[in-house]
């Protein structure tokens, strides 16, 4: 009664500028609802309407391409005129964990501007296609060279389509009980290859770098490593579609496991547990480096199937470089994080070593650096730079799987939105690292014998400063015990 309550009231039509939708499952069921109507959401991928029209009618996950498309009608949209790939899947996942998922979740609409709330100009964590878009490239050792194809995969295909590269048997791609994982290997972009080979695969990942606009400014000479990565691999249009919500821990967490969050634990970037009594924050600099304890028992990172495969040496055999969800990798940064007694006891003397970011070369535009989260993102790219050529400073002693996660994408497209100034000097100086790596192998001679992967935890829109606004009040008028994380998360009491 209480979760019918709710609904009715984040669904009254003058909430329909902030509220695109609310979600919940109800007898294993997924549904959403809005001003317009409501809808079951069926695995099978059958829609049954329950009152007015559909309100996620569209589950295209190639909707608004080529690129061209999403440029000539760019969002905001109405949910009518918006599509929610694997919209039940997803949904049900969210909603598997007994102590963790919510009763219900809203999601904003594209346009929502909840600066107070923790929003910004640029937005992302919604179920529609443009912000649950993350590029995904493909090159290198192992991989057919396809070019850009019209498909797309799901960031829970990540995880096995890196393991099987690095030597994973298919039969071992499976979490700690023995369970299948939600993703699967992208073999067909994978060449045939002897029965356990294995590449030294190199995984990279841009947070919330947009995929459309990385594919157009590859192929207008803009970001010259993404295009070399191309011409010796395979991009998928489409890009891979992330689990939801499309927010930075949810996904890390879902690309490095090959699970959804209803299964790896970490439902969001702030969440209630309800076994614990408490709010979870695992999206914040003084939690990062302990975010992989909040992930479920069963839970297997892609570094432990990497690990189980590979021989023991001197040389780690798996690196995790500025990623929160490094449990097992051989070298960590936030291993080191820990060693010194958590982000707070290492501030002071790891300060010291972050780079200027003044003198970087990577940067561009000099101006963008009065943003402290850029200016921030800037030193810790140029040190995961630093780590990663330490890390393959040899071949022979390289990692047989290194993971390296980029920040600067994420504040530049938080700054100013998809295709604005920011958002493209952070794609552009990031590209420019890559190159600095690819250069660093190419003198190696080993460009041959490498697998990369490129990809990111979501897309990006932008919201609408126009449209301001809260559904609290509308929660509060109702008198029911509530908690709100997020906000978008609804916990009833």
């Amino acid at each position: 009664m209480s979760r019918e309550a709710v609904v009715s009231a984040l669904t009254a039509p003058d909430l329909s500028a902030v509220v695109d939708l609310v979600v919940w499952v109800d007898d294993g069921v997924a549904h959403a609802a809005n001003h317009l109507g409501a809808v079951r959401l069926h695995a099978d991928g059958t829609h049954e309407v329950l009152s007015g029209v559909d309100p996620v009618a569209s589950e295209d996950p190639m909707a608004f391409l080529p690129y061209e498309v999403e440029l000539a009608t760019p969002g905001p949209r109405v949910s009518t005129d918006n599509a929610y790939p694997y919209a039940a899947q997803r949904i049900l996942s969210l909603f598997a964990d007994p102590d963790r998922s919510p009763d219900l979740a809203v999601v904003h609409t594209p346009r929502h501007w909840f600066v107070d709330e923790g929003g910004h100009v640029g937005e992302h964590g919604s179920l529609d296609v443009i912000q649950s878009r993350a590029p995904l490239v493909m090159s290198g050792a192992g991989v057919a060279r396809l070019g850009v194809v019209d498909a797309h995969a799901r960031l829970v295909d990540v995880a096995p389509t890196l393991a099987v590269l690095a030597g994973v048997p298919d039969d071992d791609l499976l979490d700690a009980n023995g369970a299948a994982l939600d993703g699967a290997a992208l073999t067909a972009y994978l060449e045939q290859r002897p029965h356990g080979q294995r590449c030294r695969v190199v995984g990279i990942l841009w947070d919330g770098a947009h995929c459309g606009d990385l594919l157009d400014l590859a192929a207008n000479g803009e970001l010259p490593a993404v295009a070399r990565l191309l011409h010796r691999g395979t991009a998928l249009r489409g890009g891979a579609v992330a689990e939801f919500p499309s927010v930075t821990l949810t996904n890390h967490t879902s690309i490095l496991t090959g699970v959804g969050p209803g299964r790896h634990g970490v439902l969001g970037n702030v969440y209630y547990d309800r076994a614990m009594g408490e709010q979870v924050v695992p999206n914040n600099p003084e939690t990062w480096h302990r975010s992989a304890q909040w992930l479920r028992p069963g839970v297997r990172t892609v570094f432990e199937m990497v690990n189980d495969h590979v021989p023991q040496s001197s040389s780690p055999r798996t690196a995790s470089v500025d990623e929160a969800i490094d449990r097992g990798a051989d070298y960590g940064t936030m291993a080191l994080l820990r060693m010194a007694g958590g982000f707070e006891s290492a501030t002071t003397g790891m300060a010291d070593l972050l780079p200027d970011p003044a003198t970087s070369p990577f940067v561009q535009q000099p101006d963008h650096l009065d943003d402290p989260y850029f200016r921030w993102c800037v030193q810790v790219d140029d040190m995961g730079l630093q780590q990663v050529l330490e890390l393959w400073e040899t071949a022979d002693d390289a990692p047989t799987l290194t993971w390296w996660a980029n920040v600067v994408t994420d504040a530049g497209h938080h700054a100013g939105g998809p295709r604005s100034e920011p958002a493209r000097d952070s794609l552009r100086q990031s590209d420019a690292r890559l190159v600095a790596f690819l250069d660093h192998l190419e003198g190696l001679g080993v460009m041959d014998e490498v697998t990369f992967v490129l990809t990111a935890d979501h897309g990006f829109e932008s919201a609408d400063p126009g449209v301001t606004g809260s559904w609290k009040p509308a929660l509060d008028a109702l008198g029911i015990a509530y908690r709100d994380e997020g906000p978008g998360f609804v916990y009833l009491f």
